[in-house]
This record gives C-alpha cells, structure tokens and sequence, in this order.
C-alpha cells in the first residue's frame, strides 16, 4: 500500500483557468439526489484539484471503520509505529482504493502537502501518519483511501447533466460534523445557480 498523491497533483506547473473552465478546486461536490452512481450516492468530495486536464477529489462522509495506527504504518513498511492511538478510515473514492491521503487543517505542512484553500490541504506521505500518531500532525485530519477522478471534460458533463451540484468547502463539515449529517448540510449550502 502506497501513501502517493496522483501524477494530477504532482505536476510542475499547471494551466491558467480560462473563462470556459472555472476550477472547482476547495469546494464541495455534492451528489444530486437524481446521482445514478451507488457508488456516489449522498456523497460529499472535496475538490482537490480541476483543471482542463481532469478533476481529482476526496469523498468526505463515508466512513469506513477505526484501524489502530500502529496497524496502518506497518501496512505501509514501519517497523516501529509510533503509538497505539486508533484512526478513523474513510472511503476516499473508488479510483485507487489502496492509496492513502489525508485530508487535514492547514497547521501541518510536511513532505507532498498540497493546499487546497487556506483552511483545508491534503498530504500522502507515511510522515503525516507518523506525526498524528506521535501528536506532531494536524489538529483536524481525515484519513481516505482513494479517491474520484474525471477525465478531460467527464465533470463538465456530469454537472450539466444535474449529476452534481457545487457548494462551499466547508472545514466543519469535513471534520467535524456528523457523517450521516454532512450530506444534507453540504446539499442544503449548495450554489443555487446550477
């Protein structure tokens, strides 16, 4: 198992936002009640990135289980995990279920942080685990493994097609709100323009 972002975020420089394509990069995505995905269904993502090359983003409020940390650093090749504190596991989407990040307050910085606002940003690295463990890391963080990604245009279409509607990225919602709540409260904040 790999804490490694997508080759999307690890790109030098990314293209300038045109008039034709807004980014929607540190809001919410918020599953239209009409979504015919059940993979998707009352989902939240938090849109990491989007650019004229594909979207990439984080469900938030699918809760999969707590794991003990000390078993998910060793997943990941530690020999000596820090601390016995357990973590809870979300499903971060279904592209790559293996591969870690953390969703986390912009207080922690470490190696691969990407921000995505100036309140939330998100890191794959073992180090972040390590640091929450040993109470280093963030003050607020959620740990998902995979993600949602759209090809060149696939997002366009899905919000033209009333599959998803936009709202603000709220950090309550992902971090401390209610899981069973974060969807009514992401739909009912939802941009009413689309």
């Amino acid at each position: 198992m790999a804490l490694v972002l997508p080759a999307l975020l690890l790109a030098p420089t990314l293209p300038a936002q045109t008039p034709e394509h807004s980014s929607l990069a540190g809001q919410f995505l918020v599953a239209s009640p009409s979504m015919g995905d059940p993979r998707f269904d009352r989902t939240v993502v938090l849109m990491v990135e989007h650019t004229a090359q594909g979207a990439f983003g984080i469900v938030v409020n699918v809760p999969m289980g707590e794991r003990p940390m000390a078993k998910l650093l060793e997943m990941l090749g530690d020999k000596e995990p820090p601390v016995s504190v357990d973590v809870r596991i979300f499903a971060g989407g279904p592209v790559q279920p293996t591969t870690g990040f953390v969703v986390h307050s912009t207080d922690y910085r470490g190696p691969g942080t990407v921000a995505i606002n100036d309140k939330v940003a998100v890191t794959s690295s073992r180090e972040i685990l390590r640091d929450i463990g040993s109470n280093h890391g963030p003050k607020q963080s959620l740990v998902a493994f995979g993600y949602a990604g759209w090809g060149p245009g696939q997002l366009e279409g899905e919000l033209e097609r009333g599959v998803w509607v936009t709202a603000p990225a709220d950090p309550k919602l992902i971090f401390d709100e209610a899981r069973d709540k974060v969807w009514d409260a992401a739909f009912a904040s939802r941009t009413k323009d689309l």
